[in-house]
C-alpha cells in the first residue's frame, strides 16, 4: 500500500442495507480526487451482515481498504477513535455509513484544508431530519456553546476533516468519555466550517434515540466545563436566601392572620410546595455531582476503551504509519 494522503474513517453498525450503496459512491468519489487514499471501516459489533460485506469489499479493493473488527459494541465515538489510532494519511476525514452526508462532499473539505485550515467542520444544508430533531439540535447547540465556549454550528454532522497533528493529539488524550469534534476544536489552531449537502437515509433508521442524544450532550457539557456545578452552587445560594425570606413571610402571615383557618392552610400549602421544590433541587444537584464523580471513576479504572477482534489490511511495507 502506497503512502496515503487522505484517510477516510467510517464507523459501521448494522448498515448492511446501505453499505453496497456506500461502496458504489465512495470509491468513485475518492478516485476522482486524484490523491492517494485509504478507507478504514470500523465494524462496531454489528449484528447483521455488515462484517461480511466489509470483508468482501476488502477482498475486492485491498489496496485502499482496511477493516477494523470490534468484538462488541463500543459506540460510534470509540469506533472513530480506533480508526484514528490506525490511520496512515496526513489528512483524516470522518464519514457516516448511512449516506446522509454525500461522499462527493469530501473534496470540498480537502479544499478548505488546502486554504490553511487544520480542522474543517460542516453544516448540513437543508437538513433532512424531522422538525423535532432540528429544533432540539439547535437548542442543544445553543446551550453547549454558552457553557463550553465551543463554537460548532452543527455538532451532529459527522462529515469533518482533521489534520494529522490534531488526530494524534486526540488519540494521546486517553479520555474514556469524549466528544471528538469538540476535542478537535480545542486543539485546532485555525478551524473553520463549510456548508455541505444532506440527504435522507438511504435505508434503515437512526441509531440515536432521544435518550442517546441527551446523554451525548450531557457528556459533552460535563466533559468540557465545570460551569454546571458553578451554576448549581449559585442557584443553591439563591434558593437558600429566598427560602429564609419565604419563611419570614409565612411567620408574619400567620401572626397577622392567626384567626384565619384558610390563611393558615394556604401558608401550609405554600410551605409544602417550597419543600418539594427544594427536594427536587437537591436531588438534581446530587445527580450532577454524581455525573462528574462517575467520569473520574471511569477514568481512574483505566480499562480498555475498546477491544479489537481483527484488522483486515495488507502489510504496510512503505513505512507509511507515522510515528506518534
Amino acid at each position: 500500500m502506497s503512502t496515503p494522503q487522505v484517510s477516510v474513517v467510517i464507523p459501521v453498525y448494522n448498515e448492511e442495507q446501505t453499505l453496497p450503496l456506500l461502496f458504489a459512491r465512495l470509491y468513485p468519489a475518492l478516485d476522482k480526487l486524484g490523491v492517494a487514499y485509504e478507507i478504514i471501516f470500523i465494524n462496531d459489533g454489528s449484528r447483521d451482515r455488515s462484517a461480511g460485506l466489509l470483508r468482501r469489499q476488502y477482498e475486492e479493493r485491498p489496496d485502499v481498504t482496511r477493516v477494523v473488527l470490534f468484538n462488541g459494541n463500543f459506540g460510534q465515538h470509540m469506533a472513530i477513535m480506533a480508526g484514528f489510532e490506525n490511520v496512515r494519511g496526513s489528512r483524516i476525514i470522518t464519514l457516516d455509513a448511512d449516506l446522509q452526508n454525500p461522499p462527493e462532499e469530501i473534496g470540498n473539505l480537502l479544499a478548505a484544508m488546502d486554504a490553511g485550515h487544520d480542522y474543517v467542520g460542516s453544516i448540513r444544508r437543508q437538513r433532512q431530519d424531522s422538525a423535532f430533531r432540528r429544533y432540539a439540535s439547535r437548542a442543544m447547540n445553543w446551550m453547549r456553546e454558552r457553557i463550553t465556549k465551543i463554537h460548532m454550528t452543527d455538532q451532529g454532522c459527522m462529515l469533518r476533516a482533521y489534520d494529522r497533528a490534531i488526530v494524534d493529539a486526540i488519540t494521546s488524550s486517553r479520555e474514556i468519555n469524549t466528544f471528538i469534534p469538540a476535542l478537535a476544536y480545542n486543539y485546532a489552531a485555525n478551524p473553520t466550517e463549510i456548508m455541505v449537502a444532506h440527504e435522507e437515509r438511504a435505508a434503515g433508521e437512526s441509531k440515536y434515540s432521544l435518550y442517546s442524544l441527551l446523554r451525548l450532550n450531557f457528556d459533552l457539557v460535563t466533559g468540557f466545563s465545570i460551569m454546571p456545578l458553578q451554576v448549581f452552587s449559585l442557584i443553591g445560594m439563591t434558593v437558600a436566601v429566598l427560602s429564609v425570606l419565604s419563611y419570614i413571610v409565612v411567620i408574619i402571615e400567620r401572626w397577622v392572620h392567626a384567626d384565619s383557618l384558610s390563611a393558615g392552610l394556604l401558608a401550609l400549602w405554600d410551605r409544602d410546595i417550597l419543600q418539594f421544590f427544594l427536594t427536587g433541587l437537591v436531588l438534581f444537584g446530587l445527580g450532577l455531582l454524581g455525573e462528574y464523580i462517575g467520569r473520574i471513576y471511569q477514568q481512574v479504572r483505566s480499562r480498555p476503551r475498546f477491544l479489537i477482534q481483527a484488522i483486515l489490511e495488507k502489510p504496510d511495507t512503505s513505512g507509511a504509519r507515522l510515528e506518534r
